[in-house]
């Protein structure tokens, strides 16, 4: 049986190293979160800079060396990307890599991992007042490309123009990627003053997880990563909730052969309330799984859609259901949509239903601590909601969860949106 210590968080000057050490894995993972609220006139910066951060350091200038180093490193997985969690743009840089008890050799792995990481975190290429420009030029033509790529994926697109007109007005209205026609305008000096910043004040979450001795990771991060002390508010952020007496109807056209029907419902219910098994429960039976009243009356019944699932943002406290239909079909799949809502609403849930979506639930709690991102990402989750929640809670959680309460948090969702991708000169 494979041994799994309690996750220890260690606060050191200027952020917070959280060590899970666990013998489940042959390989290392690290992760570092850096967090900032998002704000509209940095968003797209934030965004190039999470692409620069990987083009280049101090040691290994180009993303030729760097893939080199990885080579030479048992063929290690580095990335970095940016995302968002509420109303915060996070920057993630992550690293997989083998674990050196496992090698013959004894390469010091770990060693190596975290002088690296510590370079692309405190020495990215750059003169000491601008980033290397033809790193900057390069990664401004990839965030490029990334944001088209959701304008391709009309799924993707969808679900952008609802969130912003949902959150209308709010930060999470905003795009992690940015807006394509600010890319260029950036320069290098401005975004190396805008990193520089970044550094300084924004707060830093670093996850080790692997079959790790913690002692000796704690000592090499305490002399591999001097950061300046910060002060941070450490209470999440919910966009403020306004229920409307009619939900807000908006229409695209495009040259789409597909109609995108997407809806976006609001709750009081977010990450952090104790309720929140709740409402995982009732989006399982909703539109979660293949077995949710979405798929088998949208889809299998009716076939009205390609597909119909719901999600929910767990830090906003927002549901969007995602349907791809026939344009003609509009009126009908929004009327089914409703109805099911409401059933859910009136308690019209068999406990085969509501037994089979904690199962799928606890299943995929489970799956999530065999891969160490995942286990990652729900740790972070709780750290940003201010709620500190073991597997065992999680698992608990949901299984105590009864029709009595799924009914409960149904009554907390109102519709706030509808919005409809259609084909141009559709009725």
């Amino acid at each position: 049986m494979t041994k799994t210590k309690a996750p220890r968080v260690i606060p050191f000057d200027g952020y917070t190293l959280h060590l899970i050490e666990t013998e489940k894995y042959k390989t290392t993972t690290f992760s570092i979160q850096i967090k900032r609220k998002i704000e509209e006139k940095d968003v797209t910066k934030r965004a190039l800079l999470s692409q620069v951060l990987k083009a280049g350091t101090k040691s290994y200038p180009s993303s030729l060396h760097i893939h080199r180093l990885l080579e030479e490193m048992y063929g290690a997985g580095f990335v970095t990307s940016v995302g968002k969690k509420g109303e915060y743009q996070i920057i993630t840089i992550r690293m997989d890599v083998s674990n050196e008890k496992f090698l013959l050799d004894q390469t010091p792995l770990l060693e190596q991992s975290l002088s690296f990481l510590a370079e692309v975190l405190l020495h990215p290429l750059n003169d000491g007042n601008k980033f290397e420009e033809s790193n900057v030029n390069k990664e401004k033509r990839v965030l490029k490309q990334k944001i088209q790529s959701i304008y391709d994926d009309k799924m993707r697109f969808a679900n952008k123009r609802l969130i912003e007109e949902m959150f209308k007005g709010n930060r999470y209205a905003l795009h992690a990627f940015g807006n394509e026609e600010e890319v260029d305008s950036i320069t290098s000096e401005e975004l190396f003053a805008y990193y520089q910043d970044v550094i300084e004040h924004d707060e830093i979450d670093i996850y080790v997880v692997g079959d790790i001795d913690g002692d000796r990771v704690m000592e090499t991060f305490e002399s591999k990563f001097p950061l300046s002390t910060r002060n941070h508010d450490h209470n999440p952020s919910v966009p403020p909730l306004n229920r409307k007496e009619k939900e807000k109807v908006i229409y695209d056209e495009q040259d789409v052969k597909q109609g995108k029907l997407h809806m976006g419902y609001r709750t009081s219910i977010t990450f952090s309330d104790p309720e929140y098994f709740a409402v995982q429960v009732f989006n399982g039976i909703f539109g979660g799984f293949s077995h949710s009243k979405l798929f088998i009356n949208v889809r299998e019944k009716a076939s009205l859609a390609y597909y119909a699932v719901s999600r929910i943002e767990s830090h906003v406290g927002a549901i969007f259901v995602m349907s791809g239909i026939e344009f003609k079909n509009y009126d009908q799949a929004v009327s089914i949509i409703r109805e099911q809502m409401d059933k859910m609403k009136n308690g019209d849930i068999s406990v085969g239903e509501l037994e089979q979506t904690k199962e799928m639930l606890r299943n995929q709690i489970l799956e999530s601590v065999d891969n160490p991102n995942s286990w990652v990402d729900l740790l972070y989750n709780s750290k940003m909601s201010g709620v500190e929640r073991s597997i065992d809670d999680w698992l608990e959680g949901i299984q105590a969860v009864t029709m009595e309460d799924v009914i409960d948090a149904a009554a907390t969702i109102s519709l706030d949106t509808i919005y409809f991708l259609k084909g141009e000169g559709q009725e």
